[in-house]
């Protein structure tokens, strides 16, 4: 082994996920957040929220709404590689309160597959002009990961639906104009009684509740809902009637592959900046990286964070192929997840005391990340998922 050898610095993979056209969206995402986003972190984070302004911006910068047709204003371009680099430079910047991710990755779908001509004229302009903020409600007081639990219920009343129940942990909750409500149309059907009607700002009887204080995610609106006989019109039905598990089903790969990406990110991210701490921070004479056991904490980060980003683009590519499968998209969720989690962590300790301060970078990360093994399924579900595909 050579001189140059032991002193070449060690860089990730090269990776092949990307076209040059992403490339090149990826410069003009950075160059938004950093004069949209960037500079109003702190004040967001005072508020609970971002700004409407953030979004309109987004709208107008074409940021919103990639795989929407362009005669509704969208991108019109259904490849999920845009999302992974406005995703992954969110995280890079550490932004975690604009919620694109949700709109992009999670609602978008929905609206695209499922929406009748009359509902996308209705409200995917105003999507992509980020006019329109969207959330979903799913999880309640008593059923999260088991949507199976679901008590809200929305009864068919003439042309209507009236719904009744509590929504709450919805992302986007304060600010959302239209919600997708996952109820009960058929209380004795099971999981084939559940359907998803929209509702919009401003309906009688939808109410929010508190904008939920968080350890993390400060920035990020997160609130309880409560429908009070919400009156929907049965033209706010999204998809069919009684077959609202499916569509869930079938949409929650693209949701957990979405939170595998910016976990990865995120791991990634958090490594880089302790390595150049531990390049500058000294401890009895040296560089705290000079240590052995530093060292391999930090050799055995690298190469976790290098396989699982693998396996992150990899995911990625057979999902813009088609061919992702939601056991494959459990499995980039709960690893990459717990992977972030515990790299977080252990970088925190790295950092030493400085580490537990809110100034630092990792601080933030530390809270910020925590939910990632949670929401979108939990990583124990993500488990039953894989398990009960192997004949368990």
């Amino acid at each position: 082994m050579t001189g140059a050898d032991i002193e070449r610095k060690l860089e990730p993979m090269r990776r092949e996920l990307f076209e040059p056209e992403h490339e090149a969206f990826r410069e003009t995402v950075r160059t938004f957040i950093n004069k949209e986003l960037v500079p109003h972190v702190e004040e967001w984070e005072a508020a609970g929220m971002v700004s409407r302004e953030a979004w309109l911006a987004a709208g107008a910068q074409g940021l919103l709404g990639f795989a929407v047709d362009e005669q509704y204003g969208g991108g019109g371009v259904d490849d999920f590689r845009f999302n992974a680099v406005f995703d992954e430079e969110l995280v890079n910047a550490g932004i975690s309160g604009f919620g694109s991710p949700l709109h992009n990755d999670i609602i978008a779908p929905y609206l695209i597959k499922l929406a009748t001509e009359e509902q996308k004229q209705r409200w995917l302009p105003g999507f992509c002009r980020g006019e329109i903020i969207t959330a979903i409600a799913m999880t309640e007081p008593g059923a999260g990961s088991d949507l199976q639990g679901i008590r809200t219920t929305a009864v068919r009343d003439g042309d209507d639906f009236v719904i009744n129940g509590q929504k709450t942990f919805i992302s986007n909750g304060i600010l959302a104009d239209l919600v997708i409500v996952v109820a009960r149309t058929d209380p004795d059907a099971g999981h084939e009684g559940i359907s998803l009607l929209v509702v919009e700002r401003g309906t009688p009887g939808f109410e929010r509740g508190r904008n939920l204080d968080k350890i993390g995610q400060k920035s990020q609106d997160t609130a309880e809902l409560f429908f009070n006989d919400v009156r929907v019109p049965a033209r706010n039905l999204l998809g069919v009637e009684g077959q609202g598990f499916i569509h869930l089903m079938q949409n929650l790969p693209q949701e957990r592959l979405s939170i595998a990406v910016a976990s990865a990110a995120s791991a990634a991210k958090v490594l880089e900046i302790t390595k150049d701490y531990c390049r500058d921070r000294t401890a009895f004479g040296r560089p705290i990286g000079k240590f052995q056991h530093v060292r391999f904490e930090l050799a055995e980060m690298a190469t976790e964070v290098e396989i699982g980003r693998v396996f992150a683009d990899r995911c990625v590519r057979d999902h813009v192929r088609g061919e992702l499968d939601a056991e494959h998209a459990a499995m980039a969720k709960w690893w990459l997840s717990e992977l972030n989690k515990r790299v977080v962590d252990r970088c925190l300790q790295l950092h030493g005391g400085y580490g537990y301060m809110a100034e630092y970078p990792v601080a933030k990360a530390y809270l910020d990340t925590r939910i990632q093994t949670i929401y979108g399924g939990t990583t124990e579900i993500m488990k039953e998922i894989i398990g009960r595909s192997m004949g368990f």
